[in-house]
């Protein structure tokens, strides 16, 4: 990841699985890329699996939050068009309310021009990992 930001949550990710962070403003936006590669190939004509353009667009609702503990608790979505190999993704997302824990994420996901992807995520900032025991 890049040593310019300051990125406090999924430290050990995979940019080449979910996308290279290019801007993050912790609790207010980030915007993430992610090139469609052969390996992420659905077909024979080079359809892009929708779950790594649903991946991108997580990683960037967890950046755009930005706390060390936050997790996905639902997501409402909708694949508007369609990904193939060699296209690069790019995902915008901005927190749009704030209650408490809870901090509620639209993101949307373009190649160039072009939205492929929506999405509203329901975020939970937590006070300790969530796979620490109590």
């Amino acid at each position: 990841m890049s040593a310019t930001l300051d990125i406090r949550t999924h430290v050990k990710i995979s940019e080449r699985l979910v996308g290279r962070p290019l801007e993050v403003t912790a609790g207010e936006r980030a915007v993430v890329e992610l090139v469609a590669t052969a390996e992420m190939e659905a077909d024979a004509l080079g359809l892009t699996h929708g779950g790594f353009t649903f991946g991108l667009a997580d990683y960037a609702a967890m950046l755009a939050v930005n706390h060390p503990n936050v997790v996905l608790g639902s997501a409402q979505t909708r694949f508007i068009a369609p990904v193939k190999t060699g296209d690069t993704m790019r995902a915008e997302a901005t927190v749009t309310n704030v209650d408490g824990k809870k901090s509620e994420v639209n993101v949307e996901v373009k190649v160039g021009e072009r939205k492929v992807f929506t999405g509203t995520f329901q975020c939970y900032s937590l006070e300790k990992h969530v796979l620490e025991k109590s």
